[in-house]
């Protein structure tokens, strides 16, 4: 009988990887491409002749992409040293 469950609970692990799988692909391969900037900004950014709105804007895109990364991080970071960085002692 622990050999039935067993097998059942394997399918299941080997179904759920395949699922998790294909939604992967799926989203990887058939995105949809779109415009990255708003209107207003995109007005505003080809009427300008010396680039400097651009490069500000495209460094305000940067900052704003990198700010959930740096906190993922350090959440990140916090949960493995309360979880793996006390020694255990026995």
């Amino acid at each position: 009988m622990r050999t039935k469950e067993y097998r059942i609970k394997n399918i299941e692990q080997r179904e759920s990887k395949s699922k998790l799988l294909l939604f992967f692909l799926f989203s990887i391969f058939f995105s949809l491409s779109s415009k990255a900037q708003c209107a207003m900004c995109r007005a505003a950014l080809e009427s300008e002749e010396g680039g400097v709105k651009a490069e500000a804007v495209n460094d305000g895109i940067v900052y704003l992409m990198a700010i959930p990364y740096v906190l993922v991080g350090v959440i990140g970071y916090f949960i493995y040293k309360m979880r793996y960085g006390k020694k255990k002692t026995q």
